[in-house]
């Protein structure tokens, strides 16, 4: 479907028309508008032998220009249609994504970034540390929105995965100070286009960008969304195969069992299995398991330890059986229940 009726390219053709040569040249070339990549200043100011000053003002001049001119008033309707659109979707959204909304091909996309400079409907904000490059319509809009997605970036930690109707909750829940027709889930999908801080995983989680099971580095961030999405504990195989089917990663089982036991995010639970730690098992062998239950909870009977040690780890009764008839780490008092020695 397309999101805009008009053509792109005749509208720009129109707007240009009363631009003298070198003019002409200059705004094409920097903006792209004939095919090529978008040119610097130097480059355009090498060309013509003069300073990226001096091309610099002669692009401004240009767009003052053509502002005023008959050529752009007559193409008001078109533009108006782009303020509408963007409007449309919440009124603010990141420069990149709208024009890939927009138009596929890269051309049309550099006509679509003139009409946002040259038309005084839109302001564009530069690139900052929280941000990506970002148009609007209106000011006071954006900048609460900003507002709002600072605070939701600060309450935003690495242990946050959220689904779309959380994100889109958790966000509106900052935009408190926002007009009520802007308070709307649908235009959470333009405005976390801004956002830097936030990015979606591989199986439509949102958490914290810089987050292990956000931006996946290797195999054991792999490994925790496939545990993660599973719910309970797997087998190193079991997760180095699932890795491959969800996310087409090939994944050796022997590296897959070497990353998780070295990473606190999982506890093996049994020969080769592996939780989540999140999940409330506690690390370490069988034994361990036991001394941390007994500190925890007091002397406990041989059948109430072994019902708690078997919720954590997959091992045989008797291995549990066998670890307390180890004096040397736990023992009996009067009324037969074991504590730690």
């Amino acid at each position: 479907m397309n999101t805009i009726s008009f053509k792109p390219k005749q509208t720009t053709k129109k707007i240009l028309s009363g631009l003298n040569d070198r003019a002409y040249d200059v705004i094409v070339s920097r903006f792209g508008l004939e095919g090529d990549t978008p040119k610097t200043l130097k480059a355009i100011g090498e060309r013509y032998d003069i300073t990226r000053e001096r091309v610099r003002q002669i692009e401004g001049a240009a767009l003052n220009a053509l502002r005023k001119s008959d050529s752009f008033k007559a193409e008001q309707n078109n533009l108006a249609e782009l303020k509408d659109y963007i409007e449309s979707i919440g009124s603010v959204v990141a420069v990149e994504d709208l024009l890939k909304q927009l138009a596929k091909d890269e051309e049309a996309q550099n006509h679509f970034r003139f009409y946002l400079v040259l038309s005084p409907d839109f302001t564009l904000r530069e690139e900052d540390d929280d941000f990506k490059e970002r148009v609007f319509v209106d000011e006071s809009i954006a900048d609460g929105i900003e507002s709002g997605f600072e605070k939701f970036h600060a309450w935003l930690c690495d242990d946050h995965m959220l689904s779309d109707d959380d994100l889109a909750q958790q966000v509106l829940n900052n935009l408190k100070d926002l007009p009520a027709e802007y308070r709307k889930k649908e235009f959470i999908k333009s405005w976390i286009t801004i956002s830097k801080h936030v990015v979606c995983n591989l199986l439509g989680e949102w958490g914290k960008a810089s987050a292990p099971h956000i931006r996946l580095k290797g195999i054991k961030d792999y490994a925790y969304l496939v545990l993660r999405r599973h719910g309970s504990p797997l087998h190193f195989t079991e997760v180095a195969k699932s890795i491959g089917s969800t996310f087409g990663r090939k994944t050796n089982t022997a590296t897959c069992h070497n990353e998780l036991i070295k990473d606190r995010r999982f506890v093996i639970v049994g020969r080769g299995k592996y939780a989540l730690t999140e999940w409330g098992y506690r690390p370490g062998v069988v034994r361990e398991v036991i001394s941390e239950l007994l500190k925890k909870e007091g002397p406990l009977s041989r059948e109430d330890i072994i019902d708690s040690v078997l919720k954590e780890r997959f091992v045989e009764k008797n291995t549990i059986i066998v670890n307390l008839q180890n004096p040397k780490y736990f023992r009996k008092n009067r009324e037969g229940l074991f504590n730690v020695a």
